[in-house]
């Protein structure tokens, strides 16, 4: 079963995220995960519910991955889509 995202329109598919085999695979099931991850309807019943220290936590370690695997243009264009 596939969920269908608006803004890309990729199909994921639940039992194709595994990790451990090798970084192809890894890349491809992390890219999923965290499309799944950032669903609306997700979102709309977890972060409610999510301690102030788990959304200093979230955006901090997102913010850090960020900072050093994207330069500052890359940052501004893809992540600020400026």
């Amino acid at each position: 079963m596939g969920i269908r995202k608006a803004e890309n329109k990729e199909k994921v598919q639940v039992h194709a995220i595994v990790f451990g085999f090798d970084r192809k695979t890894d890349e491809k099931s992390l890219r999923s995960f965290l499309q799944r991850f950032t669903d609306n309807n997700l979102l709309q019943v977890l972060v409610p519910r999510l301690a102030d220290d788990d959304i200093i936590a979230t955006v901090d370690f997102l913010s850090k991955i960020m900072h050093k695997h994207l330069s500052e243009k890359e940052y501004h264009s893809l992540f600020l889509a400026e």
